[in-house]
């Protein structure tokens, strides 16, 4: 392993400048005028594969390509399935970046950029760690494929039917993701859970047409006000979700809320970091277990009547908001959403038309914290970042994790070497330098761990 190591360092200064070029692109998933350059970045990425050493091969479908890349050559040791997405959000507001977002610049150990974290940079430093084997050591120690989508960003519409097509192909022992957070600088991290998702809208129609709030306010029910005391309903004096069974399946071990406990973490730190003039959410549980281990209902935006500059005093005639339910295990979003829409039913006045869609839904993922691939990614982090990894909730969602584990039968491992505060989606989204090149020492260290 010394050599591979060696390799790494020794040309750490090109994989910077690849990683730069793969910046460049603007492989922007959401938007068609860059649907040329997301293909242009899977074409670059599938050419820096084959370069690695790996057997590449563009998949098709009804949207952006999938890039899978494989080395069979170590007969019966393991597989390991490396997953990751050459997509990007978009870039706006772009007069909030202070250097353009695909023009790759380098602050303070700090590669600012889109994609620079998530996840162009996190799935590269995979790609050179393979490379690092394969050129230092001349093969690997287990066989590996690379699976890389170009639609994370929009919901990977076709990453699963294509996953479950090819399942036998795509057949591994372990899983490792890359496209999360550790916990703090210096502290390196095993994701140990995601929240899941279930995400509404709720439209609230009244009159055919906006009214005269003079002429007709207090005949006519008013759908924005109407919406406020269904949004209103939604939550205790305690800060708990009032909706009827919303908490019967929550589930979370002991163990693991202790281990929550024992992380170092300042609240006041937190509210600074974030602007806000104090925090709040569910009475008795501390901030670390809200935003990981707690399911929230959380409005995600509102939309009714006039809002341009001066006033108008118009009754509108509808009414429209996004919510969506952070869930925990064992809750299922299919029966979040039927719990949703009743209360939102019983609670709705008279007067108004009220109707509930459910966009989308996902699963909320707990990881096996013991084992040989949580033993192998901590022998390899603490070779990496001389200290032993910590276990890190996420409170966002991934939802293709359980997914795979279902599908695949493989345990996922979530490695991830972004950090707090790193603009993922926002503008000046960065990756540590530091970080991009022990995560690549990890990735390398771990394929050896998991060789053996």
């Amino acid at each position: 392993m010394d050599a591979v190591h060696a390799y790494i360092d020794q040309h750490m200064e090109r994989f910077r400048e690849e990683l730069d070029a793969f910046l460049r692109i603007p492989s922007v998933s959401a938007r068609r005028e860059h649907d040329d350059d997301t293909r242009r970045a899977a074409e670059w990425l599938a050419d820096r594969m084959r370069d690695a050493g790996l057997t590449v091969t563009l998949h098709e479908t009804p949207g952006h390509p999938i890039v899978v890349g494989s080395h069979h050559g170590a007969g019966d040791a393991p597989t390991l399935l490396v997953y990751g997405h050459y997509d990007v959000q978009p870039p706006e507001p772009l007069e909030l970046w202070t250097s353009p977002p695909f023009e790759p610049e380098e602050r303070d150990g700090r590669i600012y950029a889109r994609g620079s974290v998530d996840d162009k940079g996190q799935l590269y430093l995979h790609v050179k760690a393979i490379e690092a084997h394969l050129r230092a050591a001349g093969s690997l120690p287990l066989n590996v494929i690379v699976l890389a989508e170009g639609e994370e960003e929009v919901g990977s519409a076709n990453l699963m039917p294509f996953v479950d097509e090819h399942a036998e192909r795509l057949g591994a022992d372990f899983i490792v993701i890359s496209d999360s957070t550790m916990y703090r600088p210096g502290m390196p991290s095993i994701g140990a859970s995601l929240r899941g998702i279930a995400y509404f809208q709720v439209d609230v129609r009244g009159p055919a047409g906006d009214l005269h709030s003079g002429s007709y306010g207090g005949a006519v029910v008013n759908p924005a006000n109407a919406l406020a005391r269904i949004i209103a309903s939604m939550h205790d004096d305690q800060g708990r979700v009032a909706i009827a069974g919303f908490y019967d399946d929550v589930d979370t071990p002991e163990a693991y809320r202790k281990q929550i406990g024992s992380l170092p973490f300042d609240d006041e730190e937190f509210r600074a970091e974030v602007g806000a003039p104090a925090l709040g959410g569910e009475a008795g549980r501390t901030t670390l277990e809200r935003i990981w281990i707690r399911p929230t209902l959380d409005v995600n935006g509102l939309l009714s009547g006039y809002t341009g500059e001066g006033s108008k005093t118009v009754l509108p005639s509808k009414a429209m908001a996004k919510v969506s339910c952070r869930l925990v295990p064992s809750q299922d979003p299919d029966r979040i959403r039927e719990l949703f829409q009743a209360h939102v039913e019983r609670v709705a006045p008279p007067g108004v038309t009220v109707d509930v869609s459910f966009l989308h839904g996902g699963r909320p993922w707990l990881a096996t914290l013991e084992g040989p691939l949580v033993d192998a990614a901590s022998r390899a982090l603490e070779r990496a970042f001389g200290t032993a990894p910590v276990f890190a909730g996420e409170g966002g969602s991934i939802p293709i994790v359980d997914e795979f584990e279902r599908v695949l039968g493989a345990r996922v491992l979530l490695m991830g070497f972004g950090l707090p505060g790193e603009n993922a989606h926002a503008p000046d989204e960065w990756i540590s330098v530091e970080n991009f090149e022990k995560g690549t020492h990890a990735a390398a260290a771990l394929l050896a761990e998991l060789g053996r």
